[in-house]
């Protein structure tokens, strides 16, 4: 099987550089990624006598996969820090007004998971491709996972008298 990844590691390397070239938009990082990729494949495929029906296809899933995890290493918050502290920090200050304090108040509302999704995307700027990749779910759900929260947001706030 070692033979197998080495063929394809020749065959398809170029191509699966130049995918992940495209997504990280560095060559340095595209190529350590490429070289956990091929690490992955080889391990995958000196395990047993399994063959993927397609090389390429299996490789582009597995830079796929690669990339979403170093993108889920990079926006997470450093060690210790929850993005829910960072929420009450970045709100506090603004709570001496009666609109800051009804914002407080609705966002304290929220779930913990409806505040980290308006947090990544109001407070951070976020895209929903990111927010997607850190909450592991695909890009229309981290649409709509916003939107939800955002709807119970404004309802709390009307409710409180705070209009559009």
């Amino acid at each position: 099987m070692e033979g197998l990844a080495e063929l394809a590691f020749r065959r398809h390397h170029a191509q699966i550089f130049r995918y992940l070239r495209r997504r990280t938009g560095d060559p340095h990082r595209a190529e350590d990624l490429v070289q956990e990729v091929f690490a992955d494949a080889t391990a995958s495929l000196s395990a047993g006598d399994w063959q993927p029906a397609s090389m390429l296809a299996w490789l582009y899933t597995i830079a796929q996969r690669r990339f979403a995890d170093e993108a889920r290493r990079r926006s997470r918050a450093p060690a210790g820090i929850r993005l829910d502290d960072i929420v009450d920090e970045l709100v506090a200050p603004d709570c001496a007004t009666d609109l800051g304090a009804a914002l407080c108040e609705a966002l304290a509302r929220l779930t913990p998971k409806e505040r980290r999704v308006i947090s990544m995307k109001l407070l951070r700027g976020w895209s929903f491709q990111e927010i997607a990749i850190t909450l592991e779910v695909s890009e229309a759900a981290a649409k709509m996972r916003f939107k939800r929260a955002l709807a119970l947001l404004r309802a709390d706030l009307a409710q409180q008298g705070i209009g559009r």
